[in-house]
């Protein structure tokens, strides 16, 4: 018996065991729900992004989605299969005052770091913005 630990050594060991497990999955846990959030958070931007771009009196379609494709590449996020999606269908002929939707959705699956796989690789993420056109 090693008389520095008392003669312990045996229960530091049982319980080391017994919590490792637990902190590992709040670790990891951790890790997977900030970079869902984070990814989250910068779908919202790029959704902003957009929408600032839609409501110029001389915007279009194309530089909306220009805009978005340029905050998704400085978020990292330009290979995660993402989708735009602009309301109504052509800014161009929306009236002064009028609001423009712009969605920027993907699947967890593509961006998602997953030690855990505790959200479904289905999941859907949302970005959106409203904003009114500009005269």
């Amino acid at each position: 018996m090693n008389t520095r630990f008392g003669g312990r050594v045996g229960n530091v060991i049982i319980e080391a065991a017994l919590v490792l497990p637990i902190l590992l999955l709040l670790g990891f846990g951790t890790v997977e729900f900030g970079h869902y959030f984070y990814v989250r958070n910068n779908l919202q931007g790029a959704a902003r992004e957009g929408a600032r771009a839609a409501i110029l009196a001389s915007a279009g379609n194309s530089d909306v989605r220009t805009a978005v494709a340029n905050a998704m590449a400085t978020y990292g996020l330009e290979n995660s299969g993402y989708t735009v999606s602009i309301s109504p269908t052509d800014v161009s002929g929306v009236s002064e005052g009028s609001p423009i939707t712009v969605t920027v959705q993907c699947t967890w699956g593509n961006v998602g770091i997953r030690p855990l796989q505790i959200i479904s690789a289905s999941k859907t993420l949302t970005g959106k913005a409203v904003m009114r056109k500009e005269g």
